[in-house]
């Protein structure tokens, strides 16, 4: 059976998030690592993050090179099921892109990436900006509803954050994604390796080995990411706090 999708991204995530990246672009590409990692409940999917504003339209994140090539065909074209959320402001949901005849000219363009479901979901972004947070998955109808609801909640979740970078990083450069997102999948590998190490070392779940790593980085004062390369390199896992 299925498992549910995790609950959405907390204010405390996301400042925990935040305060791990080195700037604003990095932050943009573990958010939707980060979405990509809890919001799937049947299967893996990708997420990416699409943004259009006056200097034009193009992906600020993505949790995989093919989520963003996946996004910008549609740029390629000027339709798909993202541009339509981003656009007309509501949730689009592709249950059988093979089969779906709204997005036959989309599907020829993308059918050799393997995606078979979509769900683009609008991030309000403010009065100068239209978002979206689009969702790739590799089997149809990936989405449950269940998963539905988290992942709009999760968008509301992100927008805030999301108006925050654009204003105050208007310039941000997706030129300088590939390098960026390699260097994050690198960071989130590791830190998902000393998950595992710690749900077995304590059989506890996930979420509570999250909150030891934080509460270890915490006492030691340094980033998550350099507590998780200790104990992937030997060091012994972290107490739980009395």
């Amino acid at each position: 059976m299925a498992s549910k999708p995790l609950p959405a991204i907390t204010h405390d995530h996301l400042q925990d998030l935040l305060l791990e990246s080195k700037d604003f672009d990095a932050f943009l590409l573990e958010l939707t690592l980060y979405s990509a990692s809890r919001l799937g409940d049947r299967g893996p999917i990708s997420c990416a993050i699409s943004v259009q504003r006056d200097d034009g339209l193009f992906t600020v994140a993505s949790s995989s090179d093919q989520a963003r090539m996946m996004d910008e065909k549609q740029y390629e074209l000027d339709d798909g099921p993202c541009l339509t959320a981003l656009r007309g402001g509501h949730s689009v949901m592709v249950e059988d892109l093979t089969a779906d005849a709204r997005w036959s000219e989309y599907y020829a363009a993308v059918k050799d990436f393997g995606v078979l479901s979509v769900l683009a979901v609008p991030i309000d972004a403010g009065r100068e900006a239209s978002a979206a947070l689009n969702c790739y998955a590799y089997r149809t109808s990936a989405f449950s509803p269940e998963t539905v609801a988290s992942i709009e909640e999760h968008s509301q979740s992100i927008s805030r954050i999301l108006r925050i970078a654009l204003r105050l990083h208007p310039h941000l450069d997706p030129e300088a994604y590939p390098d960026k997102l390699r260097e994050a999948l690198r960071s989130r590998a590791t830190i998902d390796a000393a998950l595992a190490l710690v749900m077995v070392h304590t059989r506890s779940s996930r979420d509570a080995a999250i909150s030891l790593l934080h509460d270890a980085a915490q006492a030691r004062n340094v980033r998550l990411r350099l507590v998780a390369a200790d104990i992937v390199n030997g060091a012994e896992i972290p107490e739980k706090r009395a």
